[in-house]
C-alpha cells in the first residue's frame, strides 16, 4: 500500500511573517480570523474559476461569454466568530458556490451548537444572548426558532421510526410538563416508553403531550407501537394507574403485567400518619421482599391482621387488588426482581428532562415542549449503555418465554 503523500509544511520565511505582529493572545485570534478569511475566499475564487473554466489572467476558453463580475460582501457566523467574506461573482449569475451556498447566513456547524445550548434547557433569549457575546453579531430569534423548527421533521420521522419485533420490557409512565393550550397554561401529560431491547439496552419508543394521564389513551399509545412494527412485549412494567393493565392487555394478550411496587408503598403510606410511616413500610417490605409468592401472601395476610393492618384497613386490599401484576416478579431471581418491580429506569429519565424544562415557566404549544424534550432525549441517549442487570435478566426471558423470546446475538 503507498504510503500518504505528507502535507506540504509552510516555509519558515512565510510564519517569520505571518507571526512577526503576534504579541498577545488576541493577535494570534485576529491573525487566525484574517488567514480564515484568506482561506476561505481563495476556496471560493477556485470554485469559480471552476466554473468558468479558466483561472485569474488565463484567457477565456473559446465560446465562454461569461467572466467574473467583482465580489460581494457577505457575512456569515461560524463555529468560533462571524466572518466576513468577499464573494466571488459572474456575469450570467449562474456561479452557485458549494462552500458558501446562497442564503446560506451560517456555516456548518452553528445550528449544532444552537441545538445543543437548546436541548440543554436554555431559552431563545438566552441562546441569542450567548450567542451574541459569541460571536460579536446580532443573531434574530427568527433564526434561532428557524434553527430549532427544522427539529420537527426529524422528531416525525423518529416518532414514526419501524420498531422492533419483540421488546423484553417496555416502562411506561407519564411526566407532567406545563404548556398553554387555548391562552390557558395547563399541566399536560407526556406520555413515554422506554423500551428494553434484546441485547439490554434503553430505547425510549416514542413520546405523545395529552391533556391528562388515563388508560384509554396509553391504550392509543400501544396501538401506535403495535402499527410501527411491535408484535409482543414479554413484560410491561407500569405504575398502578387504574385500567392501566386492561389496556395494555388489550393490545398485547400474553404481556405479563409488572405494577411498581414503589408506586404502591406511596399509595399505601398516603393512609398513614406520619408518626407510623416507618414500622409500615417496615412491614410492606417484608410482602414485596418475601422469597416466594406463598412467603409473600403469608406476610400480606400477618400485616392485615396485625395491629397497623386494622388500624389502616385500606391497605390490605389495595395489595390484593394490584396481587396479580406483583406476583409474577417472583419468578425472578432477587437481583432482576428488583428492576423489574420498579420504575426506576422511566423515573431516572424523568429526573434528567426535569433538570431541563425546570428553567421555562412554560412551553407556548406542545410542538415547542416535543422538540425540546426530543433533543434532550437525544442527548441523554448518547450516555447510555447497557446495564448487567438488564443483560442478566435476557438468560431468564430466554428460559421463561422459550417460543417468544431470543436474545440477540
Amino acid at each position: 500500500m503507498a504510503k500518504p503523500k505528507k502535507a506540504p509544511e509552510f516555509p519558515p520565511e512565510l510564519m517569520d511573517a505571518l507571526a512577526a505582529d503576534v504579541k498577545t493572545p488576541a493577535d494570534l485570534d485576529a491573525l487566525f480570523r484574517r488567514m480564515k478569511k484568506v482561506l476561505v475566499e481563495r476556496a471560493l475564487g477556485a470554485e469559480l474559476s471552476h466554473h468558468l473554466g479558466y483561472a485569474p489572467g488565463e484567457p477565456k476558453p473559446e465560446g465562454q461569454p461569461n467572466h467574473r463580475n467583482g465580489t460581494t460582501p457577505k457575512t456569515v457566523l461560524t463555529d468560533d466568530d462571524r466572518l466576513t467574506l468577499d464573494i466571488p461573482r459572474d456575469r450570467a449569475g449562474s456561479f452557485a458556490p458549494q462552500l458558501v451556498p446562497k442564503g446560506l447566513r451560517r456555516l456548518p456547524g452553528f445550528d449544532q451548537k444552537v441545538l445543543s445550548l437548546y436541548a440543554r434547557g436554555l431559552t431563545v433569549r438566552e441562546i441569542r444572548g450567548h450567542l451574541e457575546e459569541l460571536y460579536e453579531v446580532t443573531v434574530a430569534p427568527d433564526l434561532i426558532s428557524t434553527v430549532t423548527d427544522e427539529v420537527l421533521a426529524e422528531v416525525t420521522a423518529w416518532q414514526q421510526r419501524p420498531l422492533e419485533r419483540c421488546y423484553p420490557v417496555v416502562i411506561l409512565d407519564a411526566l407532567r410538563v406545563k404548556i398553554r393550550d387555548e391562552g390557558v397554561v395547563r399541566s399536560k401529560a407526556v406520555y413515554l416508553a422506554l423500551g428494553i431491547t434484546r441485547s439490554g439496552t434503553k430505547d425510549v419508543l416514542g413520546l405523545w403531550v395529552e391533556q391528562t394521564e388515563g388508560a384509554k389513551f396509553w391504550h392509543r399509545v400501544l396501538t401506535e407501537l403495535q402499527a410501527r412494527g411491535v408484535e409482543d412485549i414479554l413484560v410491561a412494567l407500569i405504575d398502578g394507574l387504574a385500567g392501566f393493565p386492561e389496556a395494555i392487555l388489550a393490545v398485547f394478550p400474553q404481556t405479563q403485567i409488572h405494577t411498581c411496587v414503589v408506586h404502591l408503598v406511596r399509595r399505601s403510606l398516603a393512609f398513614v400518619s406520619y408518626q407510623d410511616r416507618k414500622r409500615v413500610a417496615g412491614a410492606l417490605r417484608t410482602i414485596y421482599r418475601a422469597e416466594t409468592v406463598a412467603g409473600a401472601e403469608a406476610a400480606l395476610t400477618t400485616f392485615a391482621a396485625s395491629a397497623d393492618g386494622q388500624r389502616y384497613p385500606t391497605i390490605a386490599p389495595l395489595w390484593r387488588r394490584q396481587w396479580e401484576a406483583i406476583t409474577p416478579a417472583f419468578a425472578y431471581p432477587p437481583a432482576i426482581r428488583r428492576i423489574l418491580t420498579t420504575t426506576n429506569a422511566i423515573e431516572s429519565l424523568h429526573r434528567q428532562l426535569r433538570k431541563i424544562i425546570k428553567t421555562r415557566g412554560h412551553f407556548p404549544t406542545d410542538e415547542a415542549a416535543v422538540k425540546l424534550l426530543y433533543l434532550a432525549l437525544r442527548n441523554i441517549k448518547k450516555r447510555w449503555a447497557a446495564a448487567p442487570a438488564w443483560q442478566a435478566a435476557l438468560t431468564h426471558f430466554a428460559l421463561l418465554f422459550p417460543e417468544r423470546f431470543e436474545p440477540e446475538s
